[in-house]
C-alpha cells in the first residue's frame, strides 16, 4: 500500500481483544512495507558499520605502505557511504509510508465503526476520547508500528557485527560481544517506571484538555454567572498538574538517554584499554584496534533504535488500548441484515412499548423520562441500545434490513444535532429524495431570520447560501441550530422521520409556526415527533402518552388534557398538589352533577 493509494479499499477487521493483540493485527496487515523497511533498514545500518572495517583497512595499508590495498579501501568506503545514502533515503521513504497507512487504517477503522454505531457510540465511550483516539493516538500507533523494522534491522545489524568481530578479531570480538547484549537490555527495568509516568502525564493531559474544552464550550454560560475566573483557576490548576507530570516523566526518559550514552561510552574505554595492551603485545595491529574501537562507536547509532522502540511502546500500548476499547464496541443488532436492501414502507410500530405510528400521518409521542424518549427514538429508527423485539416498519423489522436501507427508511434527529462547519449549502447538501427543496426545507423551519443574521455577519458572501458555519454551529442561537438541523432533515425526505424534542430552544410563536410548516410539508409522510409542547400537540394527527415503558393513552391534544391526568401532568407541568385539586375539582363537579339528576327524579 503507497500512500497515493489511500484510503483502503477495506481496511479489514481489527483483532480489538486487547490493545497488543490490534498493535499485532496492525503489523501482520503490513507485511509488505515492514519486509521493505526492513531490507533498506538492513542495506542502511550495514553499510554505516561497514564504515569502521574499510577505515581499519585504509589505515593499516598506509601502515604497510600497500597502494593497492588503499585503493581497495577506498573504493569500499565509497561504496559503503553510497550504500548509506541510499539505504537512507528509502528507509526513511519506507517507515513515513509505514507510518501514514498503519494511521490511516486505524482512523478508516474508527470512522467505520462511527458510521455503523452512530449516536449509540458517544453513550458508550466520551466523544473526547473518540477525537483523542482519531488523532493523536493514531500518530503513537503508527509510530510504533512503524518503528518495529527498524528496531529489527537494527538488531540484526548488531547481531551481525559482533560476529564479524569474533572473526575479524576474536580478542577484542569477545570484549564487543559480551558488552553489547549488556547495553541492550540496561534499561529494561526503567521502562515500567517510565511507561507508568508517561501514562500519568497522558491521563493529566487528557483532564486538561476535557476542562478546556467545556469551559471553551459553555464561555457563554460562564460570563452570564460570572464564572470564568473559577473555571480559569481550574484549568491553571490541572495545567500544573499536567507541567509536574510532564517533568517526571522527562526525567525517567533522559536518565534512560544518559544510560543509552554512558554505556557505550564505557564499553569503547575498556575496547581501547584493552586493545591498546593487545598492540603493545603484537598480538593486534594499529588498523584492526582502529577497526575494532570505531565498530564500537558505530554501533551507538543502531543502539538508540532499542531505546525508541521501548518509548514507542510505552506510548502506544495505551493508544492501542483506547482505539480497541472503541473497535470492541459492538451495535446491538447486525449490520448487514437478512432481507433485501427494499425500503419499506407503512405503519412504523414498536411491540415493546405498543407504540404505533400510522403511515402518512403526524404522530406525536408524549414521555415524562427525556432519556427514556431519546432511547425509544434510537429504537424507532433502528438503532437500540440493547437486543430485543425489533421495531417493525410495514411489517417488516428493521433489525433484518441492512444498515443503510434501516437509516434510509427512518431517519432519527436527536435533541442535541450536530451542525459541521462549512457553508450553509454544504450543511443541506445530503442524501435526498429530490422532492423537497431547501427553500421549502427553511421555510418550514422558519429559518428566515437564520438567513438574515447569516447574511449580516458574513463581508464576503452575499448569498446566505454561501455563508460559513463555525464548528458545530457555535455561532448560532440554540434556536439558530435546532432550526437548521430540522431543515435539514426535512430536505432528506425520509419514509419515516423522527424528531426528538425539535423546538425546544425556540419561543412560543415561532414554534407554532414550525408546528405548521412541518404538517403541511411531511402530509402524506410519518413523521413521529417526541415532545411535551402544546403547540406541537395541537398539530398532530394522533398523539400517544407513553408512560414507563408501554403506551397508557391514545388520541388527541384537546381529548387527552382533560381526560389523562399523566398526560396533563408531562404537558401542563402540573405539580402533585395541582393535580390533587384539581382531581378534587372534578370530583365536586360529578357530585353536583349526580345530586341534580337526584333532584330531577
Amino acid at each position: 500500500m503507497q500512500i497515493q493509494d489511500l484510503p483502503y479499499p477495506d481496511p479489514g477487521v481489527p483483532d480489538a481483544r486487547s490493545g497488543p493483540r490490534f498493535l499485532w493485527w496492525l503489523g501482520r496487515n503490513q507485511l509488505g512495507g515492514q519486509f521493505k523497511s526492513l531490507a533498506w533498514g538492513l542495506l542502511h545500518f550495514a553499510s554505516v558499520s561497514a564504515l569502521p572495517f574499510c577505515v581499519g583497512t585504509a589505515i593499516q595499508a598506509v601502515v604497510e605502505g600497500s597502494g593497492t590495498r588503499l585503493a581497495l579501501a577506498g573504493a569500499l568506503l565509497a561504496l559503503a557511504g553510497f550504500g548509506t545514502a541510499l539505504g537512507d533515503t528509502f528507509l526513511h521513504r519506507a517507515a513515513v509510508t509505514n507510518w501514514i497507512t498503519a494511521a490511516a487504517r486505524v482512523q478508516q477503522l474508527l470512522a467505520r465503526k462511527a458510521s455503523v454505531l452512530g449516536s449509540a457510540l458517544t453513550r458508550r465511550v466520551a466523544a473526547g476520547e473518540v477525537v483523542a483516539v482519531s488523532t493523536g493516538d493514531v500518530e503513537k500507533i503508527g509510530w510504533f508500528v512503524e518503528a518495529v523494522s527498524r528496531f529489527t534491522a537494527a538488531a540484526l545489524t548488531v547481531v551481525l557485527v559482533c560476529v564479524a568481530l569474533l572473526v575479524y578479531q576474536p580478542a577484542l570480538g569477545v570484549l564487543v560481544a559480551a558488552g553489547l547484549p549488556l547495553l541492550a537490555i540496561a534499561v529494561l527495568p526503567l521502562l515500567p517506571r517510565a511507561t507508568r509516568r508517561a501514562d500519568f502525564q497522558r491521563e493529566k493531559a487528557g483532564r486538561a484538555t476535557e476542562l478546556a474544552s467545556d469551559t471553551v464550550a459553555g464561555l457563554r454560560v460562564l460570563r452570564g454567572i460570572g464564572g470564568e475566573e473559577l473555571f480559569l483557576d481550574r484549568y491553571r490548576r490541572a495545567s500544573q498538574e499536567v507541567r509536574h507530570a510532564a517533568v517526571r516523566s522527562a526525567r525517567m526518559w533522559s536518565l534512560i538517554s544518559a544510560i543509552q550514552v554512558l554505556l557505550p561510552g564505557l564499553l569503547m574505554v575498556a575496547v581501547v584499554w584493552y586493545g591498546v595492551h593487545l598492540a603493545r603485545q603484537g598480538r593486534i595491529t594499529v588498523g584492526e584496534l582502529v577497526t575494532v574501537y570505531s565498530s564500537v562507536m558505530v554501533l551507538t547509532y543502531p543502539l538508540r533504535h532499542f531505546e525508541e522502540i521501548a518509548m514507542a511502546y510505552s506510548f502506544s500500548r495505551p493508544s492501542a488500548k483506547r482505539a480497541a476499547r472503541v473497535l470492541s464496541l459492538e451495535r446491538a443488532t447486525d449490520t448487514e441484515g437478512s432481507r433485501t436492501a427494499d425500503v419499506p414502507s407503512g405503519d412504523l410500530y414498536d411491540p415493546a412499548t405498543g407504540l404505533l405510528a400510522p403511515a402518512g400521518r403526524l404522530t406525536a409521542v408524549v414521555c415524562g423520562d427525556p432519556d427514556a424518549a431519546g432511547l425509544l427514538a434510537e429504537r424507532l429508527g433502528g438503532h437500540p441500545a440493547e437486543q430485543g423485539t425489533s421495531v417493525l416498519l410495514g411489517g417488516v423489522p428493521l433489525d433484518e434490513l441492512p444498515l443503510d436501507t434501516a437509516r434510509k427508511a427512518v431517519l432519527v434527529q436527536d435533541k442535541d444535532p450536530v451542525l459541521l462547519s462549512g457553508s450553509l449549502r454544504e450543511l443541506l447538501d445530503v442524501p435526498a429524495s429530490g422532492h423537497v427543496a431547501a427553500a421549502d426545507a427553511l421555510a418550514a423551519a422558519q429559518c428566515e431570520d437564520v438567513l438574515e443574521a447569516l447574511a449580516q455577519g458574513s463581508l464576503d458572501a452575499t448569498d446566505p447560501m454561501d455563508t460559513r458555519i463555525t464548528e458545530r454551529g457555535r455561532s448560532l442561537s440554540g434556536g439558530q441550530r435546532q432550526r437548521l438541523a430540522l431543515a435539514r432533515s426535512l430536505i432528506t425526505d425520509p419514509e419515516v422521520l423522527v424528531l426528538d424534542e425539535p423546538t425546544s430552544a425556540v419561543d412560543s410563536h415561532t414554534e407554532a409556526r414550525i408546528a405548521e410548516g412541518v404538517h403541511a410539508l411531511r402530509e402524506g409522510r410519518t413523521t413521529v415527533v417526541f415532545t411535551s409542547s402544546p403547540l406541537l400537540l395541537d398539530h398532530a394527527d394522533r398523539v400517544v402518552l407513553v408512560h414507563e415503558g408501554e403506551v397508557a393513552a391514545v388520541g388527541v391534544h384537546r381529548e387527552l388534557v382533560h381526560t389523562e391526568p399523566r398526560y396533563r401532568a408531562v404537558v401542563t407541568r402540573e405539580t402533585e398538589d395541582e393535580a390533587a385539586l384539581n382531581g378534587a375539582l372534578e370530583e365536586d363537579d360529578v357530585l353536583k352533577e349526580l345530586a341534580e339528576i337526584e333532584e330531577t327524579a
